[in-house]
């Protein structure tokens, strides 16, 4: 599988073994990503190889750093210290939909009014005239 952050500077190509994720709702996920939790795939830091350039590194705890991509601000690791293995964020990768989550973690913290929002009522890009004229003028179509 291959993703990347928003912008494109940092790349990656990654061999996976499995569509397996999980969703990590700790605080420290959740400061990271700025969400109420954060969408993981766990790989071997073997199978990563990043194809632009490795992502930028911040120290956000005792025990693990986070890569970010420093042009754009995309989150796109969590990184424990002495693991041979790495997580990857699912929303940067390319084909995203292709993985499932299977678990949770850190459900101590969990927020489950945000993450059991299955039945809410939902809209499309599309479907907001603002947004999708915004889009329209710019380039020219509705992002998916």
């Amino acid at each position: 599988m291959t993703g990347g952050c928003q912008c494109g500077s940092v790349r990656y190509s990654v061999e996976v073994a499995d569509d397996d994720a999980y969703l990590c709702h700790c605080r420290m996920c959740q400061r990271a990503t700025g969400g109420v939790f954060a969408a993981l795939k766990q790989v071997p830091r073997a199978a990563v190889t990043w194809v632009t350039r490795e992502p930028d590194r911040y120290a956000s705890s005792e025990i693990a750093v986070r890569g970010f991509c420093r042009e754009c601000g995309t989150p796109l690791t969590y990184e424990g210290h002495g693991s041979d293995q790495l997580d990857l964020t699912v929303g940067s990768f390319d084909e995203a939909h292709r993985l499932r989550p299977t678990g949770h973690f850190g459900v101590e913290s969990r927020h489950r009014a945000w993450s059991e929002g299955v039945d809410l009522p939902e809209k499309r890009t599309g479907d907001l005239p603002n947004i999708a004229k915004k889009w329209m003028e710019t380039r020219g179509n509705v992002p998916d």
